[in-house]
């Protein structure tokens, strides 16, 4: 239960390792939203190759 004044306070390792893991999610989001995008081209491409 929520109690005003009882924070928990994270430890500098556990700080890092939530940045860390924040960090690898915004790659995978980039990476994901350049593979979407470029994947009708993709398609498209090896249609017309066959």
């Amino acid at each position: 239960m929520y109690m005003p004044g009882q924070e928990q306070q994270l430890s500098k390792e556990e700080i890092k390792a939530g940045e860390l893991e924040a960090q690898q999610t915004i790659k995978m989001v980039v990476a994901s939203s350049v593979l979407l995008y470029l994947s009708p081209f993709a398609i498209d491409l090896v249609k017309n190759l066959f």
